[in-house]
């Protein structure tokens, strides 16, 4: 990219931040905080798991962004008879009696996991391995997946028969976990008007893929002072039961506390919102930007929590 430096590429990229929320907004009315959550996760390099009941959009959602920034995408909707080979591709024989590797749907730039957790954890970990490695491996030979990659998982919050909730292992994968929450009243209006007519309303590509390429660098090189490193690792901290920094609350109510991961996703998390936000470093209020969304799926509750109605978000607000 020809700009003259950091900090002029920084202000281009806070411009094409705008440009793309109203791009995305031509076809998804409401939901801003969520879609400002998945463009903060796909400029972090993370991947991010969305829950929310059925028709609010959440494919739409994947799908539009996916067109906005110009990246190849796939839809795998999770059941419980698919196979590993199924996402990742499998092995054929060809005309000339050799085996040839047919990619599976894993090999996109953005793929949606529907429904993750409705598949056994033999296929739901064919393609958490494709996450963590950016590679595939089939019959001994390993298959890099292209940059960027960007997984989007969505789980349904009810009809919890015949699922295989997600292990918290693998839950870590994720960096950020987003709740899906019902359109306002003048939302909901605004996309019954918008989706009962004849008219389709399609997007326009702002960006390419050397473009999010840069723009990821970019995000990496912002710095960060050393009280929002150390206001990071001290929140994940003390979400750590029963150790020196645990909060009162985390020891009474936790069974189990946030990894390193959730800190360097706190960071890398607080760098993507500062630059979106126009700012050229991170600070405490960044990371608290993101928090809720990065820890939420990495700390388990106790049953006195269950039995008291302590919800999580209460345990984090706490703690922040």
């Amino acid at each position: 990219m020809d700009y003259k430096s950091d900090v002029e590429a920084m202000d281009a990229f806070v411009e094409k931040y705008k440009i793309l929320k109203s791009e995305i907004s031509k076809v998804i009315v409401g939901q801003d905080e969520v879609v400002k959550n998945i463009l903060i996760s796909i400029f972090s390099r993370g991947h991010c798991l969305l829950i929310g009941v059925p028709g609010l959009a959440k494919t739409l959602m994947v799908n539009t962004v996916s067109k906005v920034l110009g990246l190849s995408y796939s839809r795998i909707q999770f059941t419980p008879d698919l196979m590993p080979s199924d996402i990742i591709g499998t092995e054929i024989l060809d005309e000339n009696r050799k085996f040839k590797f047919i990619k599976g749907p894993v090999f996109a730039n953005i793929i949606l996991a529907d429904e993750i957790n409705r598949t056994p954890p033999k296929t739901q970990s064919a393609l958490l391995e494709a996450m963590q490695e950016k590679s595939v491996t089939v019959a001994g030979t390993s298959y890099q997946i292209g940059n960027p990659f960007f997984v989007l998982a969505t789980q349904n919050p009810i009809e919890q028969e015949g699922t295989y909730p997600l292990p918290e292992a693998q839950l870590d994968r994720f960096m950020f976990n987003v709740w899906l929450d019902y359109p306002s009243f003048e939302e909901e209006v605004n996309i019954v008007k918008a989706t009962t007519v004849d008219k389709d309303s399609v997007p326009k590509v702002v960006l390419n893929i050397d473009e999010i390429l840069y723009f990821q660098h970019l995000v990496r090189k912002i710095p960060v002072t050393e009280n929002v490193y150390n206001y990071a690792v001290k929140l994940v901290g003390q979400t750590r039961p029963n150790t020196p920094s645990a909060h009162e609350m985390v020891n009474n109510y936790l069974s189990w506390g946030a990894g390193p991961r959730a800190s360097q996703y706190l960071i890398i998390g607080a760098k993507t919102h500062a630059a979106i936000m126009g700012k050229y470093a991170p600070d405490i209020e960044d990371v608290r930007a993101v928090a809720a969304n990065i820890l939420r799926h990495r700390i388990v509750k106790n049953y006195k929590a269950e039995a008291e109605g302590i919800t999580i978000e209460n345990i984090i607000e706490k703690l922040m």
